[in-house]
């Protein structure tokens, strides 16, 4: 333990001017009763502030009424309508949907008759006008004609067949009805005493509604029962875009070029 003068020296050191110890100690000074006593706070002298009342929330304005232009483009909210189960009677038969049926669709062609020689020539024009005589499928017929010992100025044959032949939908005038058309206009060629011995079929409306074959067919030969045989062979406009179907156009030719130059006069 320390003695009185120097705790006192210490604590004025550590700028304490009163401390009450834990522990009775020893050589030490006796307490003040001044230091031991309650301390009572001392009245102040301001007046108590009156309480400031809470400052009201402030008014939150009024979101302003849309315009009526605005309102009027607003979509009106109906409630949803209520599926109802329809009614069963136990007599009533259950109702079969019925199915629209598709009508086929109508062909667009122009076909055109020539007479070259023993062979009947029917050809797809394929702008739908007549031949000119300087127009490059017009030669190339010619080409061909020549190349298969034939004439080449093909009489023409009445005028083209355009299809449809109404313009209207009153009608059939889908493929079934082409080719019926087709057959009749060979057949009546028949009639008035035009004999052939080749039936070419140039382009694929010839070859699709006068003998009922598709593209797979071109460069074979056809059989079409009372119309004689027939030579599918591709259109002009084909040949002229693809001029490698030429070379075998001209071996097939070499094969079916024998039944026109039978029946040639000698």
């Amino acid at each position: 333990m320390i003695e009185e003068s120097r705790r006192r020296a210490y604590l004025s050191a550590m700028q304490v001017d009163c401390w009450l110890p834990r522990l009775s100690l020893p050589f030490a000074a006796p307490s003040r009763p001044d230091c031991l006593a309650e301390v009572v706070a001392a009245p102040s002298l301001t007046p108590p502030r009156p309480a400031s009342a809470a400052p009201a929330p402030s008014a939150v304005p009024a979101e302003p009424a849309l315009p009526g232009e605005v309102l009027a483009r607003l979509p009106l909210r109906r409630p949803a309508p209520v599926a109802r189960a329809p009614l069963e009677t136990p007599d009533s038969p259950p109702e079969v949907p019925v199915e629209p049926v598709a009508r086929p669709v109508t062909p667009r062609f122009t076909l055109q008759l020539y007479r070259a020689g023993a062979c009947l020539l029917l050809v797809e024009l394929p702008t739908g006008e007549p031949f000119q005589r300087r127009d490059p499928s017009y030669l190339l017929l010619k080409d061909l004609l020549r190349a298969a010992g034939l004439p080449d100025s093909p009489q023409l044959l009445g005028e083209p067949l355009r299809w449809p032949l109404l313009n209207s939908r009153d009608f059939d005038q889908g493929p079934q009805a082409a080719r019926a058309v087709i057959e009749d206009l060979l057949y009546a060629q028949r009639e008035r005493g035009e004999q052939w011995a080749c039936l070419w079929l140039l382009g694929l409306p010839a070859l699709r509604y006068a003998a009922g074959a598709d593209s797979q067919d071109y460069l074979r030969e056809l059989d079409l029962a009372q119309l004689g045989r027939a030579w599918a062979l591709p259109g002009l406009e084909l040949l002229i875009d693809e001029p490698q179907r030429k070379a075998a156009l001209w071996q097939a030719m070499q094969g079916v070029q024998a039944r026109w130059r039978d029946d040639e006069p000698g």
